[in-house]
């Protein structure tokens, strides 16, 4: 593995225990600079091949991950990659399905789920995680 994202770059968030992970919007393109070592996708439908290793969670637009247990799964392997290579979480417009998991992430990471929503919002974007719906899922979420 190489070395992790820069902090302070664009999308990319640091989590309690120093590991730094990229959000973004597949809709733009890939940004300039190194390519992650691993991504996590979550799309309604299955995303094109990409060069590095990746995992698909089904997660249509506005909604829910389909398979919760999938999702923490994935969640997980983000976070142990997280600590030797470069790792990024992605949806479409980078902000309610890429924010809720960054929540998420927040809350595995030792982020109570309470305070995941504000967490992200703060360091990350002011637009994550998206609906209602969205929101009480990251609070409810156990890892």
């Amino acid at each position: 593995m190489t070395s992790t994202w820069t902090e302070g770059a664009p999308g990319v968030l640091r989590l309690p225990s120093g590991r730094l992970v990229r959000g973004r919007a597949l809709r733009r393109p890939l940004p300039d600079g190194p390519v992650p070592d691993f991504g996590l996708y979550l799309l309604g439908s299955e995303p094109a091949a990409t060069d590095w290793p990746s995992r698909w969670v089904r997660w249509p637009d506005f909604l829910l991950p389909r398979d919760r247990t999938a999702f923490g799964a994935a969640l997980h392997e983000l976070l142990d990659r997280a600590g030797s290579g470069r790792v990024e979480v992605a949806c479409a417009g980078g902000s309610g399905r890429t924010g809720t998991a960054l929540a998420c992430l927040a809350v595995i990471d030792g982020v109570p789920a309470g305070d995941a929503v504000g967490f992200v919002r703060s360091h990350y974007s002011p637009r994550a995680v998206e609906t209602p719906w969205q929101k009480r899922f990251v609070r409810r979420f156990r890892g």
